[in-house]
């Protein structure tokens, strides 16, 4: 099976549910990460990030009802991971650390926190909060902490009911481009 194949198959199964608590499906969610990270000239390997950056979320069992969590899942460090073993760092890096970017744009943006939805708000809390002084260098310090935050924006705007994008089957040939052999 190709990674394609395996892309696909993990939004086949599981896309169609809703966003935790937002107003779009995972796969919508997905495709508009992806179609802002387009719209803002983001290269190739950020614009396959931007579409993947949830697929820790597809590969693990959560509770639908974001209420419901009690702890975080973590799916940046299970995606990520998944994403390593068939993708470049350039694409699995920035996944690994978009919860972090989440905390540290909290922490050092004054207006971020209050653009935030509800459901990020409450998995915010169960990410550890904002980040402190410490916490902040060492995101700094990660060679891919600027993708890894324009993932996150882009990830905060995927979350409009109706919005017109790209279908997943045009991200096939992306997908397949950017695959290890």
């Amino acid at each position: 099976m190709s990674v394609a194949d395996e892309v696909f198959n993990l939004f086949s199964r599981h896309g169609a549910g809703a966003y935790y608590g937002e107003s779009v499906s995972m796969l919508e969610h997905a495709l508009q990460a992806a179609h802002f990270a387009h719209q803002e000239g983001a290269p190739p390997q950020l614009i396959l990030a931007a579409l993947l950056h949830d697929v820790g979320h597809l590969l693990e069992d959560v509770p639908d009802d974001i209420a419901e969590w009690t702890q975080d899942a973590q799916h940046e460090i299970v995606g990520g991971a998944w994403l390593a073993r068939r993708f470049g760092e350039a694409v699995s890096d920035p996944v690994r650390l978009h919860v972090p970017a989440k905390r540290y744009l909290c922490a050092t943006d004054a207006t971020y926190l209050k653009q935030l939805s509800q459901a990020s708000v409450i998995t915010l809390k169960l990410q550890g909060g904002p980040m402190s002084a410490g916490e902040i260098a060492a995101f700094e310090a990660e060679p891919s902490y600027r993708e890894a935050v324009r993932v996150r924006l882009c990830d905060d705007r995927g979350k409009v009911a109706g919005l017109p994008t790209a279908t997943l089957a045009s991200y096939r040939s992306l997908i397949e481009e950017l695959a290890r052999e």
